[in-house]
């Protein structure tokens, strides 16, 4: 288990706190429209994080081909024709570059600035000069709107029960996961970014805002600083 992240509930935990049954009933929200209208039809997709292929198979349905990686293997065994490689994001050294790299699920508000730098220059090793980086940060105000819950059309509550501050600009929270039968926690380290503290970490990488793909800021899409 990572530092700072826990998570309970049946089944398979993984290192950050993730719960693998829990991932294998959400339902896909807005992200492979946003995808879609972000990069090109049939391009080569880098999904970082792809945990048991939420996003991968409806990027599928639609023409692109997906390499997937997670460091749980557990989670990969769900995920069914992409190609599948088991590692950690930090350390991921692949020799090949991609249209397009995705990184999702909020990864690089991770608690840790040197792991958050080397989760970005993953994304810089892999993306082609041609090619862009789609990056989902959280909303503003997630660290402060707390304690809150959103109930899903499909059954289950979700809530963010706490953010409380752990030193050094970074918040523990934790978050549950309600369904008739059962329910998850998980309790992670997350570290909140302004726009412009975002904006200054993609530099730092070698990376540059290329446009908002959500009017809230929480997609973005990034180049590599050098292209024109």
């Amino acid at each position: 288990m990572r530092q700072g992240h826990e998570g309970t509930g049946p089944g398979a935990i993984t290192p950050d706190g993730c719960a693998v049954e829990l991932y294998t009933r959400l339902p896909v929200g807005d992200e492979p429209d946003i995808v879609t209208a972000a990069v090109p039809p049939g391009a080569h997709i880098l999904e970082l994080g792809s945990g048991v292929g939420r996003v991968t198979h409806p990027l599928l349905d639609r023409g692109f081909t997906v390499t997937a990686v997670d460091e749980s293997a557990e989670m990969l065994e769900r995920v069914h024709g992409a190609r599948a490689i088991c590692a950690t994001i930090e350390d991921l050294q692949l020799d090949e570059t991609f249209d397009v790299v995705m990184l999702a699920s909020f990864l690089v508000h991770a608690g840790d600035e040197r792991e958050r730098r080397a989760l970005l220059d993953t994304c810089v090793r892999h993306v082609a000069d041609d090619g862009c980086v789609l990056i989902q940060r959280e909303g503003q105000d997630w660290h402060t709107r707390v304690p809150r819950e959103r109930v899903d059309a499909s059954g289950f509550t979700v809530r963010i029960l706490s953010a409380d501050p752990v030193g050094d600009g970074v918040n523990s929270v934790r978050a549950e996961y309600e369904f008739p039968d059962a329910t998850w926690t998980q309790t992670f380290l997350a570290r909140p970014l302004t726009e412009d503290e975002f904006e200054e970490a993609l530099r730092e990488a070698g990376l540059r805002v290329d446009r908002r793909l959500t009017e809230d800021g929480v997609w973005m899409r990034a180049v590599k600083a050098t292209r024109s």
